[in-house]
């Protein structure tokens, strides 16, 4: 009597290996085209290896360069937020202010002079004045602000002194 033995995983992947190597051996020494296939084989494997050798140059340069750059930024630090120019600061302010649909754009007028805002103009509500103001001010680079608005019908504040000035050298 004999006793079959069921073949194990490992001497299946012997058998599979064996395969392989027998059908590359075929493959690479045939005797009518095997010289060719080693040759163009040869060919791709240093070609893959000299475009990996490119590629590792290229990391390698980019790393430098990201690293350098860093090294520069570190020694070499400037304030965060420069203090913008007057009409830089103006620019801004209006933006800030005007991108507010509620606010009437054609009826304020912003200056701005060594980081003072001057605001001029009209506004439809008394509460529009101080929060205005107060909404100016948080704005990086604005050093003060001189509020000159004011309701409608009523004079600016910097109107009322020019005002009563004439009338009393009128009279």
């Amino acid at each position: 009597m004999t006793t079959t033995t069921k073949p194990t995983k490992t001497s299946k992947k012997k058998l599979a290996a064996a395969a392989a190597f027998g059908a590359a051996v075929t493959y690479f020494f045939d005797p009518d085209r095997g010289r060719t296939r080693r040759i163009r084989a040869k060919d791709r494997s240093l070609a893959t290896l000299r475009r990996i050798g490119r590629r590792t140059q290229r990391l390698g340069r980019a790393t430098g360069a990201e690293t350098s750059g860093l090294w520069q930024k570190a020694t070499h630090r400037t304030p965060a937020d420069p203090e913008p120019d007057d009409a830089t600061l103006a620019h801004k302010v209006e933006s800030e202010i005007f991108g507010d649909p509620s606010v009437a754009k054609g009826k304020i007028n912003v200056n701005a002079e060594d980081g003072v805002v001057v605001l001029r103009g009209e506004v439809d509500h008394p509460e529009d004045v101080k929060d205005l103001e107060k909404r100016v001010r948080k704005i990086p680079g604005v050093a003060d602000v001189h509020n000159l608005l004011h309701l409608p019908g009523t004079p600016a504040q910097n109107k009322e002194a020019a005002r009563q000035t004439s009338t009393t050298a009128r009279a």
